[in-house]
């Protein structure tokens, strides 16, 4: 337990001072990691402490970086204070409506359930004026007050901090009675309603929760880039982050940091013209080869790698 918080808190060490020796290029590459991190810990949430695996979690990503487009265009200047909470808000209710039909759902039949609720958002902005259809849509600015996100710094601390609030709220959540419960369904639903448990308000809080965390990371995302697509809730994202997750090693909030942060760094890495010249264009064939070897080799993720290597020694000395 210690080691774990030693490290946790190592990497958040790091990244707090990581403006002070990164170049531009470094600083927006790291946001985008911490981003993708936050949209990790969502999901992570879900299928690593709750056991639902969701294939639409690109739909809650995008509804709150639309959110945020949609609403900054409406009120000319919109505050910080109010408008990142609202598109939280936003993910969260559509999290909410989605989960309660969808947790009826069990197995396959729950994955394919969350997949058509995230196909249904994503041609809703793709064939409608309301998103801006296949070109998207501009922000017209960056939100201020208390903080002007127009300067980079300013938008790497609001990034660190909610994705520091973010892990930490997780980790209590967890650990209080509440995420027990969630452990508890995970492990064997049936014997958790014999005991007495109503399980499915218990997943429906979760889902509602993880919807609204993965609104939080689509707000940061449009508000960094500036602009928003419909490619934001494809299929594709949901697949992504769900790879994060296996990555790094389910059932732990670091194995969602250190997905994110690996996955960011292989898709870096295999682009990388200096590294392999020609053959960068053909960089998913490399990050596929990379991600298939790592889910052999490493069952538990990259966050079993120090178990590993302890039961290797054991059996050397055995």
């Amino acid at each position: 337990m210690f080691s774990r918080l030693v490290f946790v808190g190592l990497v958040f060490a790091g990244l707090a001072l990581w403006p002070l020796v990164a170049g531009a290029y470094g600083l927006d590459l790291v946001i985008k990691i911490m981003i993708a991190a936050i949209f990790a810990l969502s999901l992570e949430l879900l299928v690593g402490a709750t056991g639902l695996v969701c294939f639409g979690q690109a739909a809650f990503f995008g509804i709150g970086a639309y959110a945020a487009a949609l609403l900054m265009a409406r009120f000319d200047g919109a505050a910080l204070w109010w408008l990142l909470p609202a598109a939280v808000l936003c993910a969260g209710l559509y999290a909410l409506l989605v989960g309660a039909l969808s947790l009826r759902t069990k197995g396959v039949y729950f994955i394919m359930v969350t997949l058509a609720f995230a196909q249904m958002a994503y041609y809703v902005v793709h064939d409608t004026p309301l998103g801006g259809g296949t070109d998207g849509i501009y922000l017209p600015g960056v939100p201020v007050a208390p903080l002007d996100l127009g300067k980079p710094l300013a938008f790497y601390g609001l990034t660190l901090a909610s994705l520091v609030l973010v892990f930490g709220v997780l980790g209590l959540l967890l650990r209080s009675p509440f995420g027990r419960a969630l452990a508890g369904i995970k492990a064997n639903e049936q014997r958790m309603r014999a005991t007495g448990f109503s399980t499915y308000p218990y997943k429906l809080a979760a889902f509602a929760v993880s919807g609204a965390i993965a609104g939080l990371a689509g707000f940061l995302f449009a508000v960094k880039d500036g602009f928003v697509n419909p490619e934001l809730l494809a299929w594709h994202q949901s697949g992504s982050v769900l790879i994060m997750i296996i990555l790094g090693g389910l059932g732990h909030l670091r194995g969602a940091l250190i997905g994110a942060f690996a996955l960011a760094l292989l898709e870096e890495f295999f682009k990388s013209e200096a590294v392999w010249g020609g053959f960068a264009k053909h960089w998913h064939l490399g990050l596929g080869l990379t991600i298939i070897l790592s889910a052999a080799l490493l069952p538990k993720g990259l966050v079993g790698i120090p178990q590993l290597w302890r039961h290797r020694l054991e059996a050397r000395r055995d």
